[in-house]
């Protein structure tokens, strides 16, 4: 091993900059698997109202289970793969996509909803063109952090084998008393949980144009509302 900055151990078998891809997609294809599960289960949650405590009891409970318990019980059924990691990642997020999405949704006003089925639109088309639009800020906020707490835990993978992104470097930092791979696995996560953090909030920016901004400039009074105006164009 050389001195470089980004010279790292020849037993992880992977460059730093392998060992970020490895992290990111151990993070993110969770997370995103988390999302696609979560939306069918919180509009059941909705439309059947007494299904939600279970529900949240559930990914609760399965929250509750400490990671390295999870990967060594899955350890039996996938080895010691990149499986083995996701796994718990994916379920550990439906404890914060199943609450957000199911708040958002519920927080649509009723009269919206009349409005929309006035103009002719079906429960599907109704919940994916103004139930989900309006209550992508809370499905967004819950995206973030679920994203960031998956960036951080995939470092405990490390613990079943080369399995744990930037998170080997810390192992590997500790076993051969180098400082300079801890900080390279430290400051590494936490930059990555930060740019995806940032990156989040300009989707929400770019997918929610209708939200107030701040410094916004009051909007004309013969100006059509955002959400008249999404009525309209989802009928059209």
């Amino acid at each position: 091993m050389s001195g470089g900055l980004f010279d790292i151990p020849s037993d992880l078998q992977n460059t730093y900059w392998g060992l970020v891809g490895l992290h990111l997609r151990e993070a993110l294809i969770p997370v995103a698997v988390g999302l696609v599960v979560a939306l069918p289960v919180a509009q059941l949650c909705v439309r059947l109202r007494w299904l939600y405590p279970p529900v949240l009891w559930v990914t609760t409970v399965l929250y509750a289970i400490p990671s390295l318990a999870f990967f060594v019980v899955l350890i039996d059924y996938t080895g010691q793969t990149e499986t083995t990691v996701m796994i718990p990642l994916g379920v550990y997020s439906l404890v914060v996509f199943v609450p957000a999405i199911v708040d958002g949704v519920r927080s649509v006003p009723q009269e919206t909803l009349d409005a929309a089925t006035a103009m002719g639109l079906g429960p599907v088309r109704r919940y994916f063109q103004v139930q989900l639009p309006i209550a992508a800020p809370a499905i967004i906020a819950g995206l973030r952090v679920a994203t960031v707490s998956s960036i951080s835990l995939v470092s405990v993978g490390m613990l079943i084998g080369n399995q744990g992104g930037l998170g080997n470097l810390l192992n590997d930092g500790m076993i051969y008393h180098q400082s300079r791979l801890i900080w390279l696995s430290v400051v590494g996560t936490a930059v990555l949980a930060i740019i995806a953090d940032a990156l989040l909030v300009l989707v929400r920016v770019l997918v929610t144009p209708w939200m107030p901004r701040g410094n916004r400039k009051p909007r004309p009074v013969d100006e059509p509302e955002p959400l008249q105006a999404a009525l309209e164009d989802a009928v059209r």
